[in-house]
């Protein structure tokens, strides 16, 4: 296979390598099954060096663009292509293959919590002052019921150059949080829409989902497929996976093409999405999608606090237009946290923050993960850990999760299974889940230790 690439200077030579070779497997130029050239005769093909193929080659064998083939390289997977079901199976068997609130003295391996001393107190503190002297003059006046354009303008570059989002600022909601975004899809999609809520998925929004009054209704895609009567809603969490894998490029296809063939939505949350700890961040599938169907929700609070109580929502034309009717029910946060946050990300402060977040956290999971190797060696296996502020367990006993959980509360620990009742009721390598993003290395040890003596009896 010859490749041919005209290089510019306005990102990295493996970016644009990655880019390419990504656009030729999408619009299906290389064919399903087509062996990448190696690394050392790309190398020659494009003059460049080693290290920038290897790159480019990792982050396709991330994302699931390819995958590795004992003495043959990296083979191409383009679910595009038109092929007879047994090979469809074949290759949806490769992707899947690799595919309480704290008290008293328990240590919380919560998967909510983050790392509260590394707030950046006086930066924070700077702008919030700045954005104050700047907007002296309007502090008493109601701002854009969206959200302020400014810092929609500064949130919809970050998400084009970061994310790989689709947007323009006019497309952005300023909000105050998951349930504020669902709230008001709610309204612009009618009450009691069925929506498709990942089976086997960690995410913990099930009940903002039923405030609203949707009707909740279970996916897999690795068993059952996607129906598409049963539901017109479709939420996902592609950077956010149990295991930390992120969702592989076939899998995100499947939803959008259910999306376009029942005239349906994807919700897609990726509050996860600045959290790869390892090799680089996996772009949205929202800026896959060619034809409006992808809602695209994010967050400052993982990456930076909670308390801030500020997200965004990038919506569709087709719903932005519909929008106009129900502006009179919007409410955006407060200005001022507007205004501090616009300047935060404006001055550099944002993305030098979530380096240093990132750079944290990796010395948290590789801890976490070097302590349950160590005390639970012949118990426990570790998922492979690439995203997000959690691990995955799968626990080598006769007990299912539940039984599990119980377990280490009563040493003083709390650890946790899917939110499905059915899920975690089920026996034969149970699923537990460990948050590491609001522990110490001390309670990490602890906990872990405490853990090996509670799950010690049952194997």
């Amino acid at each position: 296979m010859e490749l041919t690439l005209a290089f510019h200077g306005d990102e990295p030579l493996y970016a644009q390598v990655y880019k390419h070779i990504r656009t030729l497997i999408q619009e299906g130029a290389i064919a399903d099954g087509a062996k990448l050239p190696s690394v050392r005769s790309l190398k020659l093909q494009l003059n460049i060096s080693k290290t920038t193929v290897e790159i480019a080659y990792q982050m396709l064998l991330e994302e699931g663009y390819v995958y590795s083939k004992n003495r043959s390289g990296l083979i191409v997977v383009n679910p595009l292509a038109a092929k007879p079901q047994r090979q469809r199976k074949e290759m949806a068997d490769r992707i899947a293959d690799r595919a309480p609130s704290p008290g008293g003295t328990f240590i919380d391996f919560s998967l909510l919590t983050i790392d509260g001393d590394s707030f950046p107190l006086r930066q924070w503190k700077s702008v919030m002052g700045e954005a104050l002297s700047i907007h002296a003059g309007s502090v008493h006046e109601y701002g854009d019921v969206r959200g302020e354009y400014e810092l929609r303008e500064s949130v919809a570059q970050y998400l084009r150059n970061s994310r790989g989002v689709a947007c323009d600022p006019s497309r952005i909601i300023i909000g105050t949080g998951i349930s504020y975004s669902l709230q008001l899809l709610s309204r612009l999609l009618g009450d009691y829409v069925n929506v498709g809520i990942e089976e086997h998925g960690i995410a913990q929004v099930r009940s903002y989902f039923t405030d609203h009054r949707f009707h909740i209704v279970p996916y897999s895609l690795e068993e059952e497929g996607l129906r598409g009567d049963a539901f017109r809603i479709l939420y996902a969490t592609p950077s956010h996976r149990p295991s930390g894998d992120p969702m592989p490029y076939l899998q995100r296809q499947r939803l959008l093409q259910w999306a376009y063939a029942n005239q349906g939505y994807i919700i897609e949350d990726d509050y996860d999405g600045e959290l790869r700890l390892s090799g680089n961040p996996i772009p949205s599938l929202q800026g896959m999608d060619k034809h409006g169907v992808v809602i695209y929700i994010g967050t400052f609070s993982k990456m930076f606090t909670p308390s801030l109580r500020m997200n965004y929502m990038v919506l569709p034309p087709e719903l932005l237009a519909k929008l106009q009717s129900l502006e009179h029910t919007l409410s955006a946060p407060s200005r001022m946290d507007q205004w501090a946050m616009r300047l935060f990300i404006s001055r550099g402060h944002w993305f030098r923050h979530i380096r240093r977040m990132r750079r944290i956290y990796r010395l948290k999971l590789e801890t976490l993960t070097r302590l349950v190797r160590s005390h639970m060696p012949d118990t426990v296996r570790i998922g492979s850990s690439g995203s997000g502020l959690h691990i995955e367990l799968s626990v080598k006993v006769e007990a299912n999760a539940d039984a599990l959980i119980a377990l280490a509360r009563e040493e003083g620990v709390l650890v946790y299974g899917s939110p499905d009742p059915h899920i975690r009721s089920m026996g034969g390598n149970a699923k537990i889940y460990l948050g590491f993003g609001g522990v110490n290395e001390s309670q990490m040890s602890q906990g872990v230790q405490a853990l090996s003596r509670a799950w010690s009896a049952i194997r």
